[in-house]
């Protein structure tokens, strides 16, 4: 569906969401922001706010226009946070069309907890992530990508998966396990969690950096441990009160965590809530997990848009396309690049 502001402002994207069996239609709607009366933008502002569907900005817009709707694609010379610059904003529409299409629940799900948490503390955030985590590992979106696997053998404890080094004031945190790329399972995700509860406990330590050993930071969750929790119930607790979101984000300032190679899910998301983030001029930053039925779990939904808005976030979290080093730090994904 494509509309003009005059077609938002009367109600064009309002059409029943569902179809009679419960499945999802047009989840996504782009929206041509030429100009338009004052009064009728004023009008598409309010539908906006209320809309259930993903509305994207094609175009230079009002400002209170462009942030009501969850993503604005402009030309290459972009705007601010609410956009995104694209050579060619025909072929990212169609991205995005593409992806809303084939995980339409996620995609939903994913911009009502971006539009729902926008401002709201931190830890409260994290639970309303999760519940929706939990809700999505329900789903049948979910099941169709676990049952595209097929059969997996749960990865192997580890002695070390992570490492702890102090130097004074300075405790230094190395995700280990190279051979996995640092995935964020179970063992590791335990052990990174008892790391950081150190340095939250311990006055003595005023700062904290946190890498990862092999080229790789973090390549996210570890796949083959994906669907294996008892319950959801359960699984909403251990992501949240036994992950590692929450803590790094406490520790604020103290932390800085240095990223190279693919950083994808858990790999860009726990990063963020640092209070640095120095970044690999190889690094590269992806969301995956929409096109799993999924939206980001560990935290994502709440540390990205703190650093880039949620039109950016929805944007990265919707394709799953990668991210530059270079355009990171243009966003503030990232505070430094290395040469």
């Amino acid at each position: 569906m494509h509309v003009s502001i005059a077609d938002l402002a009367d109600g064009a994207a309002d059409l029943p969401p569902l179809d009679g069996d419960g499945a999802v239609r047009d989840p996504l709607v782009a929206v041509d922001l030429a100009p338009a009366d004052a009064a009728v933008v004023a009008r598409a502002v309010r539908r906006a706010r209320d809309c259930d569907r993903i509305l994207v900005g094609v175009g230079a817009g009002d400002r209170d226009l462009v942030r009501a709707l969850d993503l604005t694609l402009t030309g290459p010379a972009g705007g601010g946070p609410e956009s995104v610059a694209a050579g060619d904003p025909a072929e990212r529409l169609a991205a995005l069309r593409a992806a809303a299409a084939h995980s339409p629940q996620a995609a939903l799900v994913l911009r009502d907890v971006l539009r729902a948490t926008d401002g709201m503390p931190v830890g409260a955030a994290l639970d309303v992530e999760s519940y929706a985590y939990s809700t999505l590992l329900g789903g049948a979106e979910f099941a169709r990508w676990l049952a595209s696997r097929g059969p997996r053998l749960l990865p192997s404890d580890v002695k070390d998966p992570v490492l702890m080094a102090r130097d004074g004031g300075v405790l230094s945190i190395t995700l280990n396990r190279p051979q996995r790329r640092n995935a964020y399972g179970r063992q590791l995700r335990d052990a990174l969690v008892d790391a950081l509860r150190v340095a939250l406990l311990d006055d003595g330590i005023s700062r904290v950096v946190l890498d990862g050993a092999g080229p790789v930071f973090c390549s996210g969750g570890d796949l083959d441990e994906f669907g294996t929790a008892p319950d959801l119930a359960t699984a909403h607790f251990v992501r949240t009160r036994a992950g590692a979101g929450r803590l790094v984000h406490r520790l604020g300032p103290r932390i800085e965590v240095r990223v190279r190679g693919a950083c994808v899910g858990a790999g860009i998301e726990l990063p963020a809530f640092a209070g640095r983030v120095v970044a690999a001029g190889d690094a590269t930053f992806r969301l995956p997990e929409v096109s799993m039925g999924l939206i980001p779990g560990a935290g994502g939904t709440v540390s990205l848009p703190r650093r880039i808005g949620r039109w950016r976030t929805l944007y990265l979290a919707l394709t799953g396309e990668p991210l530059d080093a270079r355009t990171a730090l243009a966003w503030g994904l990232v505070d430094e690049v290395l040469p």
